[in-house]
């Protein structure tokens, strides 16, 4: 099979959904209304509450919700098969990416902007509340792990990387400001931005010197660093260190000073790496290598392959952006389609690429064998080989290997970042929001909340020992976050049915994907709880069965009480 054609096959579904079926559930089940006044304008306070631009706010949220799971999911998913992880992608973010980002994203709004768990006491009741907002405190803590730790290890593996990344903070700063105090329009700043930062990419790609490699500084692999530590775990922890400073300061500015330009550069970087990836891919035309599927796997593709590609056809972490900041910014209701939807397609788009990038690599199906010869080592390889792959497709076009590949990591850097520093905002409102129920006000400051989600972060990165050695949390974290995030999507998909069954309106297309969620993760979670995790499990770890359990007794528990909500209209306070 032919790499350009399953892309073009990809997209054209993409291009069907967004015109026909986003439509359709804008005007016929969502019921869009142009004179709403948005809770953007009705609460604005130039801190979350900011009416913004539509394209702008694509930009913000695309970006946020565009981590690294999109890319590292399917990228370890093929391992199933080329074929499975394709038609999940395509369908998933059609049937339910969409719904589920756009249904959350209109919830918030007609609900004042608040956040997706807030709103379970509404639908629900105050119990179910609760135990939703610890459930989502849980996965915002295992985000900020994990994506802190890809971050780290890419900075370590592409030390080229690392300027035109620190580069892009000041940039957004002076985007910031111009664009929100001297009134200029964000688009040419942004794209001058985008030009520094490539153009650093290639000085730092050629020239060792602009290169931030600390673990040479160290005296390289092998020698001791700092506390005793080898010198790449020495580098690991100055990495963390260094981006939970920077979260913690990003997090606690008003939006319109870092976040929304910066996220706006990152959609051009965006739509500028996918244009590269895929022009590269029709211009080198490559031959799928990788089988159509692996009738030879050691782990099952039931039901692990929807929770493995996660973010890249459907995300929990979506709803939680949809309604913890995006709601608070969207300038029209009307814009919902484009912001939410669109955003969901923008994401089956990247994860797309990350699986033709992936499954194009490799000059045989031996070789690709060979590299994905067990689920734990698709794992381990899934991230690299997409920046490989990447660097391939782009060479196609004439970009020099070393500049393609710094540039594909800065793309997966500058998402992952992106994406941290939303969560940790979003950790804030939670720690602030159980503050205020459990009657403990030192929560709700914003320094209070922000230095407890920072200080849980690192620690949860940094002191569990694994495989990896030293801070190996978001390495062992990675399986539970597939399965936690998938269930929130679910959850968050029975909220969406219930007030979509008050507003007396058709609530099948978001039932329907939720019935299908739900079933599939709770199935994976509770082998992964019992069978694998538990101290008589075949991977015997005590931080994932302990957050995993806890997540699925809080999960069954609100399932229920929604149920009966759904199905009998009661509500249990």
């Amino acid at each position: 099979m032919n790499g350009s054609l399953v892309a073009i096959l990809g997209i054209l579904v993409f291009i069907l959904g967004y015109r026909f079926y986003s439509k359709f559930i804008a005007q016929k089940i969502y019921r869009l209304d142009p004179d709403y006044v948005t809770p953007a304008h009705k609460y604005q306070d130039g801190v979350d509450y900011v009416p913004t631009n539509k394209f702008v706010l694509w930009g913000h949220h695309f970006t946020s919700v565009a981590g690294a799971a999109p890319i590292v999911g399917p990228a370890i998913a093929v391992y199933w098969g080329w074929l499975p992880a394709f038609l999940w992608v395509v369908l998933g973010t059609v049937f339910a990416a969409g719904v589920h980002d756009f249904g959350t994203l209109v919830l918030s709004v007609r609900n004042k902007g608040q956040s997706i768990g807030t709103l379970a006491h509404t639908l629900i009741g105050q119990k179910a509340k609760l135990l939703f907002l610890f459930i989502i405190l849980i996965l915002v803590l295992m985000v900020n792990a994990v994506f802190a730790w890809v971050i780290s290890n890419l900075f370590i593996s592409f030390p080229a990387s690392v300027l035109p990344v620190f580069i892009q903070i000041p940039l957004a700063i002076w985007i910031g400001y111009a664009v929100y105090r001297k009134k200029t329009k964000m688009l040419v700043p942004s794209v001058l931005a985008l030009i520094v930062m490539y153009g650093v990419a290639i000085l730092s790609s050629k020239i060792p010197a602009f290169q931030i490699d600390l673990v040479s500084y160290f005296g390289g692999e092998g020698a001791t660093g700092i506390f005793g530590l080898g010198a790449t775990s020495s580098a690991f922890f100055i990495w963390i260190i260094i981006l939970m400073v920077y979260v913690y300061i990003a997090s606690t500015l008003p939006v319109w000073k870092l976040l929304q330009p910066r996220d706006f550069i990152n959609s051009h970087q965006l739509v500028v790496g996918l244009a590269i990836l895929y022009l590269g891919l029709f211009f080198t035309n490559p031959d799928i290598t990788a089988p159509v599927s692996n009738g030879q796997s050691d782990v099952s593709w039931f039901p692990l392959l929807f929770i493995t590609i996660a973010c890249g056809a459907i995300s929990g972490f979506h709803g939680l952006v949809s309604s913890g900041t995006s709601s608070k910014q969207l300038d029209k209701e009307t814009d919902a389609r484009f912001v939410g939807y669109f955003g969901a397609v923008g994401e089956g788009v990247l994860a797309l690429i990350a699986i033709i990038a992936a499954v194009t690599f490799f000059p045989s199906a031996a070789e690709f064998t060979k590299t994905y010869s067990s689920f734990s080592e698709a794992g381990n390889v899934g991230l690299s080989v997409f920046v490989r792959g990447g660097s391939q497709l782009a060479a196609g076009l004439g970009i020099p290997v070393d500049v393609a590949s710094t540039i594909v990591s800065i793309i997966v850097i500058s998402f992952a970042a992106t994406t941290l520093d939303t969560s940790v905002r979003l950790m804030r409102y939670i720690i602030s929001e159980l503050g205020v129920e459990y009657k403990l006000p030192a929560l709700s400051k914003t320094h209070v909340a922000t230095t407890i989600a920072v200080v849980l972060s690192a620690a949860l990165v940094l002191l569990p020992e694994g495989p990896k050695g030293f801070g190996s949390g978001g390495y062992l974290l990675w399986p539970l976050f597939g399965t936690s995030n998938q269930l929130l999507a679910g959850i968050s998909l029975l909220l969406v049915s219930i007030w979509l069954k008050r507003q007396g309106r058709n609530y099948w297309v978001s039932l329907v994907p939720m019935i299908f969620l739900l079933v599939m993760t709770l199935i994976a979670m509770f082998n992964q709880v019992l069978f694998q995790w538990s101290w008589f499990g075949t991977q015997s770890n005590t931080l994932l069965f302990i957050f995993g359990a806890i997540i699925f007794g809080f999960a069954v528990w609100i399932i229920l009480t929604a149920i009966s909500v759904l199905t009998k209209g009661e509500l249990n306070q």
